[in-house]
């Protein structure tokens, strides 16, 4: 592979990182913040995918949609309908703790890419969407790249503050004391049901407009691209690696995990066919292996959450 390819390479997968990094955000609010055990993020991501494209892309005889409008609209959009569909998904199942929390989002999860998938007049089926359009998409490939690049830095970067903002606010405080003891934190009159909800809403929202940046990054959408494997299983390892609590500690995993999956599948795709689809199993215990080495010997991740520090005696 030349210099250029090498080039186009990095710039693809440091998009794809931050795209995954909005994800591990998402997951700080709900999991980091809060001890919402949310295992259908794939769920949330699909949401925001299909609701951009459905605003944003071209006119289709078999589907709904195709009406065109600013892309802006469709990530706004895209966060606003993964929001909406949140709040009643977590008004039901926020009052499950633990395990049962993350049953009951799988199967919420489930449900959703069986919807995407069956219902043809909404999501195209498994033909999916096409015509997606990607800003600046008439530039020159490596150009079109690089400027997709820059978006994906600055709304990352704008969430990150964003979110760092609000935890170092009074809301961050209450929702880690809801996360520690929930007992403690309801005996000071916290409103703890009201507070997770928030959380779920937030975190979602996130999730949402990273299937926004996805599918205007890929221009189109199918069933296959809402991976439980890719999209729950790989954002949950992220963020243990990284340091749950921990904002940078979450893009840092997102960076770490996604460098090693492709550059694995960049190998694996080198050798002959028989061996590489059985390699590609060997992607999979790399990962599982790396992330029990950062349990076993750093459980807290790479960064660790920053424990606030206590306002001085006077």
């Amino acid at each position: 592979m030349d210099i250029v390819g090498l080039a186009n390479y990095a710039v693809f997968m440091a998009i794809l990182i931050g795209i995954y990094a909005l994800l591990a955000l998402g997951l700080n609010i709900q999991w980091g913040f809060s001890g919402l055990f949310n295992a259908g993020i794939a769920g949330f991501f699909a949401i925001g995918a299909y609701t951009s494209a459905i605003i944003t892309s071209i006119p289709a005889a078999h589907r709904l949609g195709g009406f065109e409008l600013p892309l802006l609209l469709g990530w706004a959009g895209a966060m606003v309908v993964a929001a909406a569909i949140a709040w009643p998904i977590g008004k039901i199942c926020l009052r499950f703790r633990a395990d049962y929390l993350a049953i009951a989002t799988i199967g919420i999860a489930e449900i959703i890419r069986l919807v995407i998938r069956t219902e043809g007049w909404l999501t195209g089926g498994v033909r999916g969407i096409t015509g997606v359009p990607r800003p600046f998409g008439d530039l020159p490939y490596m150009q079109s790249q690089i400027a997709y690049l820059a978006i994906v830095i600055v709304l990352v970067l704008l969430a990150y503050l964003l979110v760092e903002r609000q935890l170092k606010a009074p809301w961050g405080r209450m929702m880690r004391a809801i996360r520690d003891n929930e007992n403690a934190a309801a005996a000071m009159g916290k409103q703890i049901a009201a507070r997770r909800l928030q959380a779920f809403v937030f975190g979602s929202a996130l999730m949402g407009l990273a299937g926004a940046l996805f599918v205007h990054f890929n221009r189109s959408i199918t069933p296959e691209a809402i991976d439980p494997m890719i999209a729950t299983f790989l954002i949950w390892i992220m963020l243990i690696l990284g340091g749950s609590g921990n904002n940078r500690g979450a893009i840092l995993g997102a960076a770490v995990i996604w460098i090693i999956w492709s550059v694995s599948e960049l190998l694996t795709d080198r050798l002959p066919t028989e061996l590489a689809i059985q390699a590609k199993y060997v992607r999979v215990f790399i990962i599982g292996l790396t992330l029990q080495l950062v349990l076993r010997f750093r459980p807290e991740g790479i960064l660790p959450e920053r424990q606030p520090v206590p306002p001085p005696r006077t």
